[in-house]
């Protein structure tokens, strides 16, 4: 039947392994493809390659449709494969055009293909309700710092404190620590010589204390996400292992019956 050995096709490890070569194949093309000199020289046979690849693809969630067809609309994995490869089909010509340098979105099927670079991603994702609360309690210390920091500094350095917006923009670079101190603290401190009494207590919150958190909620997350695998992979070893013993006991219960009616005959012959 022909659903069984697409599903035996699909399942085998060489057939995973292909798929992923051929999103690295299509990765290094993708990025020929920017250059105008390799363009002039063997831009037919990229394309060529390109379209051999896309159909490639195309066969293969094919392929997994009829395997599976409705399981395949409910795992979110196989809908984003679906999405990266739809997007790849978009005619070169017409309003939808822009879409095709969304291309090189086909390498992001390493992450449904990678069961390492999958975990990561649920790991991360995961992750999103403690980070929301941590993104409140970020944006909450902005809003403050940047009032406090508009009222004081904005009418001397109105090009990086003259309104919220360029406040709240100004206090995010110094909160990823790039330039902050020769481009923006000490000329305020020209100024203002105490602003440090700002800037110093809003450095230690934001960047050392309230971004750890960040990374403390996503390796808990991660963490998590790792034992519960491994306590699925337990009992389904478990399972497996009890099942085998169901076996074993059945085919010792049988060849003691075979012995016993073995004895039987023997004795009464």
């Amino acid at each position: 039947m022909l659903r069984n050995r697409l599903a035996r096709l699909v399942a085998h490890p060489m057939f995973e392994r292909t798929i992923i070569a051929l999103i690295l194949v299509n990765a290094v093309i993708l990025a020929m493809e920017t250059s105008p000199a390799i363009m002039a020289a063997v831009g037919p046979v990229l394309q060529f390659i390109d379209g051999l690849i896309l159909a490639i693809f195309v066969a293969e969630i094919a392929a997994r449709m009829i395997v599976d067809f409705k399981g395949f609309w409910r795992d979110p994995w196989r809908l984003f494969d679906l999405a990266v490869v739809a997007i790849a089909m978009v005619p070169a010509t017409g309003p939808l055009a822009v879409l095709r340098a969304f291309r090189i979105l086909r390498v992001l099927r390493l992450v449904s293909t990678v069961p390492a670079m999958r975990r990561v991603v649920a790991g991360l994702l995961a992750a999103l309700p403690g980070m929301g609360a941590i993104i409140m309690l970020l944006g909450l210390i902005f809003f403050v710092f940047a009032v406090i920091s508009t009222k004081l500094f904005g009418a001397a350095f109105p090009d990086w404190f003259g309104s919220l917006g360029a406040s709240a923009y100004t206090l995010f670079q110094v909160m990823t620590l790039e330039s902050w101190s020769m481009g923006i603290v000490r000329p305020v401190m020209e100024a203002f010589p105490w602003a440090w009494m700002l800037f110093v207590p809003f450095i230690i919150v934001t960047a050392f204390a309230v971004l750890n958190l960040f990374i403390g909620v996503i390796v808990d997350a991660m963490q998590s996400q790792h034992n519960a695998e491994a306590h699925d992979e337990r009992e389904a070893m478990a399972a497996e292992t009890s099942a085998i013993l169901a076996e074993v006991r059945a085919l010792r219960a049988e060849v003691a019956a075979l012995r016993g009616r073995d004895t039987g005959v023997s004795r009464s012959g």
